[in-house]
């Protein structure tokens, strides 16, 4: 790394640059130089597009970075897309950079992102990989149970993080996945409280290093308290799926994971849209909630990091053109000045993808709010880019960006988790009295759906019809209903069961040759009529058609375990209390099922 353009100022006019110096000296130094203004800049963390400094940005409609940071004094932003070159992003970021160090002050940005490493493309939560290494999901993670390899996982993620200017990565999401429905469970490491927090703090560890500092990306664990406890599995990112509910009295739960996790270190927590019903705690999202933020997380636990909500709190929004309302869940019917005193009331240090500091200067001139209570924030917030370093090298090696992202290593290191996490649940007629079909022997003729035939083609002889085949192999994506709008259409949500037009062309598939089923499980699918129709069938959580080919011909043993049920129906679904783990009966797969060769 090299300097930014800051330290050409001597340490006598910007004593704060005086690396001798203790941090907390440091951040009382710089914070007595700041303005109203300067400090409300600090707590707004908004998303921003890559392009030219001075356009605004067409995804999500947001400010250009100029208007950001020398109009509104931001200094952290999320970056959205992005599938450039690693050199490319480094670029962007680095003019970001010195555009920074040429303000009054010179305070860097912080430059975070949502998961880059993997093949979920939902921009509202994650981005394909591109130029990084591609791995499978957390659940994948989750279904090889190995800590120290989830650690070199997030070595590896770190590394190429920061090589492009990353230094605060979005995520673990340590939710647990025990509402069968839910659209964000793929990102979970599943639906065991014991495994997830034993995982998400390996996690923890190889993003933030043995000690935190110049070379870490800091970890932003979500969704605390645990989100995973959806009224009928929908997602609070919509209105119809504020409700978070606990029929189980399972809430102590669902802290479990993320005790292990701040146990472990991680510097940043963000609560989730959600707001708890039924509970002790105000119904009010857990970004206003006092008793969250402040009672549990603070007092409780001894929370001094830094606590961003999650994105879109206070003000409505544009999304894909059309109307989309804040997620102020059990406030709707407050301004959006009244929801940001009470956020900041709850305990909470950064607006997440909101870009109004305006109204904080209006909350503290008018009294509502004392200056004292922006301080106490903008420590918080201050000590982070001091302990990342980036006061001392904001700017990264552009050049040498590309050699270090998606190196050969790294990938060949994704590449084998993706088919370490592949799982075989069955192999073989369901009776049992089936010989297995697998592994694919010789020189098979296969006949394939939703596999590129030419990718196929290096496994067996590719056929134009399943009449001629020795084998068929079909790749399906667990079921969800589509949705009204094309942002809600992102989050897979609903039900979980297979249309039967889809089952019954694997039937009918399955009269000219055995049928071998891949499910990208996203969501635990209802696969009690695909395992009938089929022969053998594999679960993934993101794998490439090369990786389950290796899996299916023996080239690579099947590893994987389920990192949760797999329910039997729909009913058993909705007959179970969503809060609490493996509580659909009977289900048709339990955690930590798998086959082998």
């Amino acid at each position: 790394m090299t300097t930014t353009d800051t330290t050409t100022t001597t340490t006598t006019d910007r004593p704060w640059l005086d690396a001798e110096r203790p941090v907390a000296e440091r951040v009382e130094l710089l914070l007595n130089e700041m303005t109203l203004a300067e400090k409300a800049g600090l707590f707004f963390h908004s998303m921003i597009g890559m392009g030219a400094l001075d356009e605004p940005n067409e995804v999500f409609s947001t400010p250009s970075a100029v208007d950001y940071v020398e109009g509104r004094h931001m200094t952290h932003f999320n970056l959205i897309g992005g599938a450039q070159t690693a050199g490319e992003i480094a670029e962007w970021h680095n003019a970001l950079q010195r555009l920074a160090a040429s303000t009054r002050l010179g305070i860097p940005v912080t430059l975070s992102t949502d998961p880059r490493h993997s093949f979920t493309e939902n921009v509202g939560t994650a981005f394909l990989s591109g130029p990084f290494s591609q791995w499978p999901e957390p659940l994948g993670l989750a279904a090889i149970r190995d800590e120290a390899f989830v650690e070199r996982f997030g070595d590896i993620a770190r590394q190429e993080y920061t090589a492009v200017g990353l230094r605060v990565a979005l995520h673990p999401q340590v939710d647990l996945a025990t509402e069968p429905r839910w659209s964000r469970q793929v990102a979970t490491f599943g639906e065991d409280a014991e495994l997830t927090g034993r995982l998400g703090a390996a996690y923890v560890r190889g993003f933030q290093g043995a000690s935190f500092g110049a070379g870490s990306v800091s970890t932003m664990t979500k969704h605390f308290p645990g989100g995973g406890p959806q009224k009928d599995g929908e997602d609070p990112h919509f209105a119809h799926g504020r409700e978070q509910v606990y029929p189980g009295d399972a809430f102590e739960l669902h802290l479990k994971p993320f005790e292990a996790l701040l146990a472990a270190g991680t510097r940043q927590i963000m609560p989730y849209y959600g707001m708890p019903v039924g509970t002790e705690f105000e119904e009010v999202g857990f970004g206003f909630n006092k008793g969250v933020i402040t009672g549990l997380l603070r007092e409780r636990f001894g929370f001094d990091g830094l606590v961003c909500t999650d994105w879109g709190l206070l003000t409505d929004a544009d999304i894909f053109g059309q109307p989309f309302p804040a997620r102020a869940w059990g406030v709707e019917h407050l301004t959006p000045r009244e929801r940001m005193k009470k956020v900041l009331d709850a305990g909470a240090d950064q607006f997440g993808g909101e870009a109004c500091p305006e109204l904080l200067i209006e909350l503290v001139e008018s009294g509502d709010v004392p200056e004292a209570r922006l301080d106490e924030s903008a420590r918080r917030i201050l000590r982070e880019k001091f302990e990342l370093g980036l006061f001392e090298s904001a700017l990264v090696d552009a050049a040498a960006a590309d050699a270090v992202v998606g190196n050969d290593e790294f990938r060949a290191a994704g590449e084998w988790a993706q088919r370490a996490s592949i799982t075989l649940l069955t192999n073989g007629a369901p009776d049992g009295r089936g010989a297995p079909v697998l592994p694919l022997r010789g020189t098979p003729r296969v006949y394939v759906e939703g596999i590129d035939p030419e990718r196929a083609a290096g496994y067996g002889e590719v056929v134009a019809s399943p009449e001629a085949a020795d084998v068929v192999v079909v790749r399906l994506q667990a079921p969800y209903e589509e949705r009204p709008t094309v942002f809600e259409s992102l989050f897979h949500s609903g039900s979980l069961e297979f249309p039967d037009e889809v089952v019954e062309h694997l039937r009918e598939l399955a009269a000219h040759a055995p049928v071998v089923v891949d499910v990208f499980a996203d969501r635990p699918a209802i696969l009690a009529p695909i395992v009938d129709a089929a022969a053998a069938v594999t679960v993934n959580w993101g794998a490439s058609a090369e990786a389950l080919l290796d899996v299916l011909t023996g080239r690579f043993s099947p590893q994987g375990r389920l990192p949760f049920d797999l329910p039997r129906s729909m009913a058993a679904v909705q007959a179970s209390r969503p809060d609490v783990p493996f509580d659909t009966t009977d289900p048709l797969f339990r955690f930590g099922d798998g086959l082998g060769y």
